[in-house]
């Protein structure tokens, strides 16, 4: 069945700088329809494994630019049609697609927000045509030019399981990771990210179909240029006034966290002007074409890794516990919150996915001490919802089961 849950207005005690009112979703993953009325720092989201919390979660995510904390495909967050037969919903709902919905109130003013998905006839060949799906987004019933100025009224920042190998899996995932710090300061960057990846889809698409034009791969690398620079550029810029926060500072309980970059072109730019950057950058594609001709490996300059050392340690993260790993992981995040609320004004959302693990009570609380400290509103899951009732009197519990949300007090 569907939820809806009502609650009263927040009071002066939980007053927090940003913070989701209302939220709600249509067709999204096990949701057919799903409306939620807020009025706490804390939203705590209990249930077994597999019943929908991190979906709520996911949900919030796509307020902000990309695809989301899974990275999922747009065809992959509808409803399956056999929840959506199981779940009464309001007439006006159809399954034509699937929508996410919020009431955000930002320091006392509110706006409404959303993203939805649309259907549209693509021509992909000469007399063929085929139907896609498109993401649009709006703020207060006015839609968007393009998904990147979310960035400009809401930031949402997420930790989940799967970063818990932030420092040890691929550099795919640290360069996400950072792009999405980046983009909270910069809304240009995800533009530049998306436009990059398309130039270079269409560069090795010409190289591989055989069908070599010259000047077309002479535009693209050149364009590919200017813009690998400006994102290398943007990355290093970020690093280093992270690094300067952390450095000014210091935490009191996590450890602090040293940034840099391994990447080609970051190294450049430390002592060399843009443009001469830019110049080896092209060459440097152009040197390329023969490789990817015959197939040996590519070596793509955009492919930086993000390099964590365990400050007073003098450890690389990757080197470190799993516990000092997910502490490393949280005082970027806390460094990251604090940076953009006390140098831009922005208040975050955090979307916390099963973040007590790996950690003790005594860091576990700290963490959410210092979110309210900063006046933030968390959303957060587990399996079992006294994990957080130290923090009853700023948090409203919903237990998940069944499709649904149903808010619940904890008794002591």
């Amino acid at each position: 069945m569907s939820a809806i849950v009502s609650c009263n207005l927040m009071n002066n005690n939980t007053e927090v700088r940003s913070a989701v009112r209302r939220l709600t979703l249509v067709n999204f993953r096990n949701y057919k329809y799903l409306r939620l009325n807020l009025n706490m720092p804390f939203i705590v989201l209990g249930g077994e494994n597999g019943t929908g919390k991190t979906n709520v979660l996911e949900a919030l995510s796509f307020l902000s630019q990309g695809r989301g904390l899974r990275s999922a495909k747009l065809s992959e967050v509808k409803t399956f049609d056999f929840l959506a037969q199981q779940q009464p919903s309001p007439v006006f709902i159809n399954n034509s697609g699937w929508a996410v919905s919020a009431q955000v109130e930002r320091f006392g003013e509110e706006f409404n927000i959303g993203t939805a998905v649309e259907s549209f006839v693509k021509e992909v060949e000469y007399n063929e045509t085929k139907e896609v799906e498109r993401r649009i987004v709006q703020v207060n019933n006015q839609k968007l030019s393009s998904q990147n100025e979310l960035g400009n009224y809401l930031s949402v920042i997420w930790v989940t399981p799967q970063m818990d190998r932030l420092f040890q899996g691929g550099s795919q995932l640290r360069r996400s990771f950072l792009d999405r710090i980046v983009y909270t300061f910069d809304v240009e960057h995800a533009r530049r990210i998306s436009s990059y990846d398309n130039l270079y889809k269409q560069w090795l698409q010409i190289l591989k179909s055989g069908n070599i034009n010259t000047s077309w791969l002479n535009v693209l690398e050149e364009q590919m240029s200017a813009i690998g620079v400006a994102i290398a550029a943007a990355r290093k810029e970020q690093i280093q006034k992270l690094n300067t926060f952390i450095e000014q500072n210091p935490d009191d309980i996590f450890p602090d966290a040293l940034l840099s970059l391994d990447g080609t072109i970051e190294k450049m730019l430390d002592n060399k002007p843009a443009i001469y950057v830019e110049d080896f950058y092209r060459e440097s594609l152009f040197n390329q074409r023969r490789s990817i001709l015959f197939n040996d490996t590519n070596s793509n300059l955009s492919k930086t890794d993000l390099c964590v050392l365990y400050k007073k340690k003098n450890v690389p993260a990757s080197l470190c516990s799993t516990g000092e790993q997910k502490a490393l992981l949280l005082s970027i995040i806390l460094a990251h919150s604090r940076s953009l609320l006390y140098t831009k004004s922005i208040p975050s959302i955090l979307l916390l996915d099963e973040v007590a693990a790996h950690l003790d009570d005594i860091k576990k609380n700290a963490f959410l001490n210092k979110i309210k400290h900063m006046r933030l509103q968390a959303w957060l899951t587990t399996t079992d919802l006294s994990e957080f009732a130290s923090f009853n009197n700023i948090s409203q519990f919903f237990e998940v089961k069944n499709n649904t949300l149903r808010e619940v007090t904890l008794s002591f």
